[in-house]
């Protein structure tokens, strides 16, 4: 059994690797139960197929524990990012619940605005629940602001077909002249 990875593990150097439709089990093992309303094999499918950056994050190689968290063929969490003329979309970022509170998050979104600065896009643009408090607060430490809001963007109850708006934020993107 694997054993749960402590802060200190935390350090090892992330290693983002394009998702492949191999992935998507061990991705949506991640999605289901991180999700009041998960994306389906077909979404993630879809994505891939649009030719949406989607990455699987996993410990690099060199830092291989085989049988803990640190092994490569763990899969650590995801992203999936929308290229738009001028700016990134990051329509899904998820860590593995094992995984929270040590830093990933933060360690993937430094990662994707470094993309964004590479690609020349001045502006990273996300949804998020507004009930979903540590991403809420993780991207305004990060420095993203509000913009806007999407009235009823995700459904909040199955059962009773009720939605939930979407928060929409934005963080400008330094690029190098």
């Amino acid at each position: 059994m694997m054993s749960d990875i402590s802060p200190g593990e935390g350090v090892a150097e992330l290693s983002f690797m394009p998702m492949q439709a191999a992935d998507l089990d061990e991705v949506l093992k991640i999605e289901s139960v991180s999700h009041i309303h998960p994306w389906t094999k077909g979404n993630f499918s879809d994505s891939l197929a649009a030719g949406h950056w989607a990455y699987c994050i996993r410990p690099q190689v060199d830092q291989m524990v085989k049988g803990s968290y640190l092994d490569p063929a763990v899969l650590w969490a995801y992203c999936i990012l929308f290229p738009a003329v001028d700016e990134l979309h990051l329509l899904n970022i998820t860590v593995s619940p094992h995984l929270r509170k040590l830093g990933l998050g933060q360690r993937m979104m430094a990662a994707i605005e470094g993309v964004a600065a590479q690609q020349k896009m001045p502006r990273i643009i996300l949804e998020v629940r507004p009930t979903n408090a540590a991403a809420v607060t993780l991207y305004q430490k990060l420095g993203y602001e509000q913009i806007g809001v999407r009235k009823n963007y995700y459904p909040a109850n199955p059962e009773t077909g009720s939605r939930e708006d979407a928060l929409v934020m934005a963080k400008s993107i330094k690029l190098e002249p």
